[in-house]
C-alpha cells in the first residue's frame, strides 16, 4: 500500500497577510476539488514556521483546522479530527507524507490533509525581501491510502554536518516591546551551495531506490531558497531543464509551500501528462533536506 495526493489547492496574495487564513482557505478548496467532506479529514498536520504574529500557542495547526471548517462539531458520536504543528523548515512537507502514510497504514483515518505557509510576522507584507526572504502563502495537500502502484515511494533525509547554514530567530536582546512583529533570517556565505550537497544525497538516493534507467521519464519538483537552486538540483542529477516544475515565485520563496504549490501549478498547466514519476526534493536550514520518488497516476488531469 502506498499514499497519494487526491488534491492539492493553493492560496497567495489577495486580502491578507494571515498564514492562518491562507493555509484554511487552501484546505478548504482542496477538500472542495477533491468532493471530500470536511468529516473525512481524520489528521490535518501544518509544517508552516513563520506564522502571524509569532505566534506559540495554541499550535497553528488547530487555528488552521478551524479557519478550513474542519472537526468543529463536538456532538456525541461526530467524527473527531487531531491536528497537529510538524515544524522542519523546507522539508516539512516531506516529513509529513511520511507521517501520514504510517498514519494511514495504521487504519481509522481516511484522509490526511498536510497545510503549509509562511508569512512575516508583522502582517504587514507579502512579498519576500532580502531580510525576510519567503513569500506569503499557503497550500494543501490531501493524501489518502491506495493499492495501487502509484504514490510517494520511501522518503529519504538527511542532516549534514556544520552550521546550520541557514538560520530564522526573534533576537530577544532587542526586540523589545515589538518582538511579535520581528524576526531575523541569517543566509550564510555559500549557503545554497551546502543545501544543494544535501539534496543531491537524499535526491540521489531515492532515483538509486527505484532503479531508473530512464530519467526523462522523471519530473524534478525542488524547494526554492534561489529560482535557480531546482535547475542547478537538475543539471546535478541529470534531469532535463525542461522537467523542472517551479511555484509561481512572483513574490518570492514559497518556502515551506513551495513543492505543494510546485505540483499544484505543474498538474493545472498539464504539464506533467508526459511524465511517469515526479523526484520530490526540499533541502532548508540544518543543512537537512528530504526526497521522495512519486509515482504519477495514469492520468493527471487538472488539479485532483
Amino acid at each position: 500500500m502506498g499514499v497519494r495526493i487526491k488534491s492539492t489547492a493553493v492560496s497567495r496574495a489577495g486580502d491578507t497577510h494571515s498564514v492562518v487564513t491562507h493555509s484554511g482557505r487552501a484546505a478548504r478548496r482542496a477538500l472542495e476539488r477533491a468532493g471530500v467532506a470536511p468529516e473525512q479529514v481524520g489528521v490535518l498536520i501544518n509544517t508552516g514556521i513563520h506564522r502571524d504574529s509569532n505566534t506559540v500557542e495554541p499550535a497553528v495547526s488547530a487555528l488552521i483546522q478551524k479557519a478550513a471548517g474542519i472537526g468543529l462539531e463536538y456532538a456525541k458520536g461526530d467524527p473527531t479530527t487531531f491536528s497537529f504543528d510538524l515544524m522542519n523548515g523546507a522539508t516539512g512537507v516531506l516529513n509529513a507524507v511520511q507521517v501520514a502514510g504510517a498514519i494511514l497504514a495504521a487504519g481509522g483515518v481516511e484522509h490526511v490533509l498536510v497545510v503549509a505557509g509562511d508569512t512575516h510576522p508583522s502582517l504587514t507584507r507579502a512579498v519576500a525581501d532580502d531580510e525576510f526572504p519567503y513569500a506569503t502563502s499557503g497550500a494543501a495537500l490531501l493524501l489518502e491510502q491506495t493499492d495501487e502502484p502509484e504514490g510517494f515511494g520511501p522518503v529519504h533525509v538527511t542532516t549534514t554536518e556544520g552550521t546550520p547554514a541557514v538560520e530564522a530567530y526573534v533576537d530577544t536582546a532587542t526586540m523589545g516591546t515589538v518582538g511579535r512583529g520581528l524576526m531575523t533570517v541569517v543566509r550564510e556565505d555559500g549557503f545554497e551551495d551546502r543545501l544543494l550537497e544535501a539534496a543531491l544525497e537524499v535526491a540521489r538516493a531515492a532515483l538509486a531506490e527505484a532503479d531508473l534507467e530512464d530519467l526523462s521519464e522523471v519530473a524534478l519538483i525542488a524547494s526554492t531558497p534561489s529560482a535557480e537552486f531546482p535547475l542547478r538540483l537538475a543539471d546535478a542529477l541529470g534531469i532535463a531543464r525542461d522537467s523542472v516544475c517551479t511555484p509561481d515565485l512572483g513574490d518570492g520563496d514559497p518556502h515551506t509551500a513551495s513543492l505543494p504549490q510546485a505540483y499544484d501549478r505543474a498538474v493545472g498547466a498539464g504539464t506533467l501528462a508526459e511524465y511517469t514519476r515526479v523526484l520530490f526534493v526540499a533541502a532548508g536550514a540544518g543543512p537537512s533536506a528530504a526526497a521522495s520518488l512519486y509515482r504519477l497516476p495514469a492520468l493527471v488531469g487538472a488539479p485532483a
